[in-house]
C-alpha cells in the first residue's frame, strides 16, 4: 500500500503558513482598494456655475470621493480662499462639500476651484460665479432748453448685467432715427441727439433701458424758445 499524505491543520507550521497567505490576500485586497478608490475624484457633473443677483449668496457644491477621506481647499481665480465671514465651507454627507460666498458683490464674479487631495492623489474641479444686474439708469438727462435752429444732446449712463437693450422715446413714441434725430450706444453710455431745433422737438424724452432682470427709465423735458 502507498503510504498517504495529508495536512495537519492543527499543526503550527499549518497554521502559521495560512495565517501568512491570509494576510498576503488582505494586502492585496486593500492595495487594489487603494488603486481604485484611493485617488480624490469628483462625482456626478461636478461643480456648477452659479448666476445670482447682487447682494446674494453664492453656494457651489460638488461631491468628492476618495480613499482616505480627501483635504479640501478652495481657490478664487488661483488664490487660496481662508475660511472667514466672507467664505463659507461646508461638509455634508460623507462626500459633499460647499463653498458658500456671503453678500456677493462685483468683486466676487471669478472662478472658484476646489482642491481634493490625499496620499494617492489630487483632483480639480471649477465653476464660475456670475452676478446678474438688473438693468438701471445710473444717470439720467437733465431737462434743457434750446433755442430754434440749435442743436442738443442728451447723455445718460446705463448699467446692468446682462447687458440692457437701450431705446430712446418722445412722448411715449419710440424714436425713429433720421438725420435730425439720433442716438448712439457706446458702452455704458448712450446719447441722444437733436440737430435744426425746431419748435416741434419740445417734449417730455425718455431713455429706458431692459434685461432679463429688470427694467429703469428716466425722463428729460426739452423746452424750445
Amino acid at each position: 500500500m502507498p503510504k498517504k499524505f495529508g495536512i495537519d491543520l492543527k499543526d503550527q507550521a499549518v497554521i502559521d503558513a495560512t495565517s501568512m497567505v491570509q494576510k498576503c490576500f488582505r494586502g492585496f485586497q486593500v492595495r487594489r482598494q487603494l488603486a481604485a478608490d484611493g485617488p480624490p475624484r469628483f462625482l456626478g457633473e461636478g461643480l456648477q456655475d452659479v448666476s445670482l443677483v447682487d447682494g446674494s449668496a453664492a453656494r457651489i457644491t460638488g461631491r468628492v470621493k476618495g480613499f482616505p477621506d480627501p483635504t479640501i481647499a478652495w481657490f478664487k481665480d488661483g488664490q487660496p480662499i481662508k475660511e472667514g465671514r466672507k467664505h463659507k465651507i461646508i461638509f455634508e454627507d460623507p462626500d459633499l462639500v460647499s463653498l458658500v460666498v456671503v453678500n456677493c458683490k462685483p468683486h466676487d464674479v471669478g472662478t472658484y476651484t476646489c482642491k481634493a487631495y490625499n496620499q494617492f492623489g489630487e483632483a480639480f474641479d471649477s465653476a464660475k460665479v456670475i452676478i446678474e444686474v438688473p438693468a438701471k439708469i445710473e444717470k439720467g438727462p437733465p431737462n434743457a432748453s434750446v433755442k430754434v435752429g440749435g442743436s442738443i444732446t442728451l447723455t445718460a449712463i446705463i448699467g446692468g448685467d446682462p447687458e440692457p437693450e437701450v431705446g430712446w422715446a418722445k412722448n411715449g413714441e419710440d424714436i425713429d432715427e433720421d438725420d435730425h434725430l439720433s442716438y448712439d450706444i457706446d458702452g455704458d453710455t448712450t446719447v441722444l441727439t437733436i440737430t435744426n431745433i425746431t419748435k416741434k422737438d419740445a417734449g417730455k424724452y425718455e431713455v429706458y433701458c431692459e434685461n432679463d432682470k429688470g427694467f429703469d427709465h428716466s425722463f428729460a423735458t426739452i423746452t424750445v424758445t
